[in-house]
């Protein structure tokens, strides 16, 4: 799913227009072979990053001010992407306090794939990788790290002299919980800052092969050595709608050593089970594949979170529907879950960033290797 980046929910008419560019903007993304592009210079990548770097350190600092000096707020597409970044930036640091956590870093490296000259400025094409790097409050000496991969369109404009951003599409990693409602921080916060990880080192052989693959493809998250990309072998989903399935699919099949069957395999395309979020986790169910462990809100699963394992998944339901799946592929230094996924390509990310809001119910799924 695409997002675009407006908090104005009074202009529907506007909205839908935005909505349709954004759309339009990721599908010349994703066919950007056909864009008209210039030279790729280092001025122009001393730019994006210098951009991202300030942006990344502004929401360290929860320096709004800051955040705000990066936008061309003269127009309407600029102050959205800027207002849409100061929500972003009170959830993450919302969803850090019930965590018990605090980040010690914010580093993105910059891909950019192509660059259009406009009458005003620059439009980019890129990748954005971008680690986070955070501590629990009562164990400073450990750090733990996680990386999400964006892909973004962004103009540039030039304004007094400055470089400023008109215009920002991506796929936003916390587009569907940018609140943390009826979330119990203290009581939560207490039992993670008492956790300890769980020992792994048992754990099935398939399970390790299953987590192997996640890291190695999990696209704009994954280390620098794989280029960012996703497993050739398969159809990239996301401009139909989400390649979430096919990649937990692939994990499975690929690095877990479960075999196609009538109902869930890849030929020259993916079957309904293998693709569709919803399809998939019945599959997993019905077929004996996987076992449910809990079912629930966040407030519901949250200490049955603790069970999973890398190689389970977790299902993320939204108005009686799912729409993701996403892949344990860890745990962090207090036994929280990390997840790996597509969509918004995530590494080893806490489970519930991003989807910790009262309206997503949420499927643990124990695998059965």
């Amino acid at each position: 799913m695409f997002f675009f980046l407006t908090v104005k929910k009074t202009f529907i008419i506007s909205v839908t227009f935005v909505f349709i560019m954004c759309i339009f903007s990721i599908t010349l993304y994703n066919n950007s072979k056909a864009l008209p592009t210039i030279f790729i210079s280092d001025e122009h990548q001393n730019m994006i990053e210098k951009i991202f770097y300030i942006r990344n350190n502004a929401f360290l600092e929860k320096d709004l001010e800051t955040l705000e000096s990066l936008y061309n707020k003269d127009t309407k597409l600029g102050t959205w992407a800027y207002e849409h970044q100061a929500i972003k930036m009170k959830y993450l640091h919302n969803w850090a306090d019930k965590q018990g956590i605090v980040f010690n870093d914010i580093d993105t490296k910059v891909v950019i794939r192509h660059i259009k000259d406009v009458e005003s400025g620059y439009q980019y094409n890129l990748i954005g990788c971008t680690e986070y790097k955070y501590s629990y409050i009562n164990e400073p000496e450990v750090e733990n790290l996680f990386r999400i991969g964006t892909y973004h369109s962004l103009k540039l404009e030039k304004k007094d002299g400055k470089w400023l951003i008109s215009k920002e599409w991506y796929t936003d990693p916390f587009a569907d919980s940018l609140n943390l409602d009826d979330i119990k921080k203290e009581e939560f916060k207490e039992y993670v800052l008492n956790s300890k990880p769980a020992d792994l080192s048992n754990i099935n052989p398939r399970r390790i092969s299953a987590v192997e693959y996640a890291d190695k493809y999990c696209g704009a998250a994954a280390d620098e050595e794989y280029r960012y990309s996703y497993n050739k072998k398969y159809k990239d989903y996301n401009p139909l709608g989400g390649d979430c399935a096919n990649f937990a699919s692939q994990i499975l099949h690929e690095g877990g050593g479960f075999k196609k069957d009538y109902t869930w395999k890849y030929e020259k395309d993916g079957s309904k089970a293998w693709v569709n979020a919803q399809a998939f986790k019945d599959y997993m169910l019905y077929s004996g594949r996987g076992s449910l462990i809990a079912r629930g809100t966040y407030n519901q699963v949250f200490k049955n979170s603790f069970k999973l394992l890398p190689g389970d998944f977790i299902a993320y339901e939204k108005k009686g529907k799912v729409t993701h799946i996403s892949v344990i592929t860890g745990v962090d230094s207090k036994g929280y879950a990390l997840v790996n996924c597509h969509n918004t390509d995530r590494y080893r990310v806490p489970w519930d960033l991003g989807w910790s809001n009262k309206d997503i119910v949420f499927w643990l799924v124990r695998v059965n290797y």
